[in-house]
């Protein structure tokens, strides 16, 4: 990704598909925290546009229909980004959760998909992808320090990105630039 986060909280450059799954921050709330989310749809599949439908409300599956979630990013196999609500907004990817003792993270926090589930290997092109983005989104939003997975904060409900996501890959890509709050291993 070569490009930065706007003053609207959109990626120029990448692909839109805008989700109505959003509303407004609460007033004063900075954005701290970067949850790394992973998803198949069907589970276990890769490529389509079903996560596209589920974030905006076109599934087909009867199951996933009702609900109403998204995510501010989806990072394809193919390293292909897209995005999804303005990271001035809040997104619905984290449900029930809690960091450090501060629950509701969809207030403070940016959620990026990956697509993949808890024992595919990502692909390196993925991790360069997620890399570049939360070097743009750190540029952006200043209070942005802190990175985990989701489920890291809601532990008891999700395991993804799961045991096949390397932590510590990502850290070598990213540096510095954030403190990774989770590094769950293998």
């Amino acid at each position: 990704m070569n490009s930065a986060i706007d003053a609207n909280g959109w990626a120029n450059g990448l692909t839109q598909i805008r989700s109505p799954n959003f509303d407004h921050r609460p007033d004063g709330c900075a954005i701290e925290l970067a949850v790394v989310h992973g998803i198949s749809l069907p589970p276990g599949e890769f490529g389509g546009d079903a996560i596209e439908r589920l974030f905006t409300n076109k599934s087909e599956d009867p199951q996933l229909a009702q609900l109403r979630v998204s995510a501010h990013f989806l990072i394809r196999r193919t390293g292909a980004t897209i995005q999804f609500v303005s990271c001035n907004d809040r997104a619905w990817h984290a449900g029930r959760s809690c960091w450090k003792g501060r629950h509701e993270c969809n207030d403070f926090s940016i959620g990026i998909e990956l697509e993949g589930d808890d024992h595919t290997p990502y692909e390196p092109i993925q991790y360069q992808a997620l890399a570049d983005l939360l070097g743009a989104l750190v540029k952006r939003y200043s209070k942005l320090a802190f990175l985990t997975g989701h489920s890291d904060i809601a532990p008891d409900r999700k395991t993804d990105p799961g045991a096949a996501f390397d932590w510590q890959l990502l850290h070598s890509l990213i540096g510095e630039n954030l403190a990774i709050d989770s590094i769950t291993a293998p």
